[in-house]
C-alpha cells in the first residue's frame, strides 16, 4: 500500500488513534480513574481501529483492485464497502 504514504487521512487516523492509546496508559496510572472511563476509551479505540480498516480495505479497492479492472462497476462496489463497514 505504498500508495498510502501521502494519504493525510489515514495518517491523521493513526495519530488519533495513538493519542487514543496514550490516553488509555495514562488513565491506567492514575488511581481515581474509573474503570468504566477506561473501558470507554478502549472502546473508543476499537471503533477507531474499525474505521481505520475500513478506510484501508476501500483505499486497496480502488487502488489495485477496482483500477485493474476496466468494468468496475461502482454501484456494486459502494455496496461492498457498506457491508465490510457492516460487518467489520
Amino acid at each position: 500500500m505504498g500508495h498510502l504514504y501521502q494519504n493525510k487521512k489515514v495518517l491523521n487516523r493513526v495519530k488519533r488513534i495513538q493519542g487514543q492509546i496514550n490516553a488509555v496508559e495514562t488513565a491506567l496510572n492514575h488511581k481515581e480513574k474509573s474503570c468504566i472511563d477506561v473501558l470507554q476509551q478502549v472502546a473508543a479505540i476499537k471503533g477507531a481501529v474499525n474505521g481505520l480498516m475500513n478506510e484501508l480495505i476501500e483505499a486497496h479497492l480502488r487502488e489495485h483492485v477496482i483500477s485493474d479492472t476496466p468494468t468496475a462497476n461502482e454501484e456494486e462496489l459502494q455496496t461492498f464497502i457498506q457491508l465490510l463497514k457492516r460487518y467489520a
